[in-house]
């Protein structure tokens, strides 16, 4: 199994709501901003464009409430599909107890912002993400 790109995001003054939950909007917020550290640290050095993809499809599966208290919040990042034009990021949030909080999908495609259409994936960024590829069959695989 490939190894998972981890990154820290804060859980920030503001995220939660009256009963002192993370609003559900805000897990998306958080798998994104490990998406955009997960593609900038494994494709732009290797001459990739992590710039030109957009979320075609998200789902997200809450497990826990991500409280004020719950982070630092460590959010794995890992690939379970690649396809000639997109791919597909599997986030996990886990608490500052490493419990698991909630687990999502992104379905992403290579975009050309010259013709706003769908492009092909470069050799160079299906080799990378090929390397942070791990196998799932269901949707709670790679979850512990």
């Amino acid at each position: 199994m490939a190894d998972a790109f981890s990154c820290e995001v804060q859980v920030r003054w503001g995220d939660s709501d009256r009963l002192g939950h993370v609003n559900n909007t805000k897990y998306a917020e958080y798998m994104q901003e490990a998406r955009i550290q997960f593609l900038e640290s494994k494709l732009a050095v290797h001459g990739g464009r992590p710039g030109y993809v957009v979320v075609r499809k998200m789902t997200i599966e809450f497990l826990k409430p991500v409280t004020d208290s719950s982070g630092p919040l460590q959010i794995d990042v890992v690939t379970t599909h690649v396809g000639t034009s997109s791919f597909t990021v599997r986030h996990i949030i886990r608490d500052n107890t490493g419990a698991e909080c909630a687990f999502g999908d992104a379905l992403m495609v290579g975009f050309d912002k010259v013709t706003e259409k769908s492009r092909s994936l470069a050799e160079s960024e299906r080799s990378v993400l090929e390397a942070a590829l791990v196998s799932v069959n269901e949707p709670q695989d790679f979850v512990s």
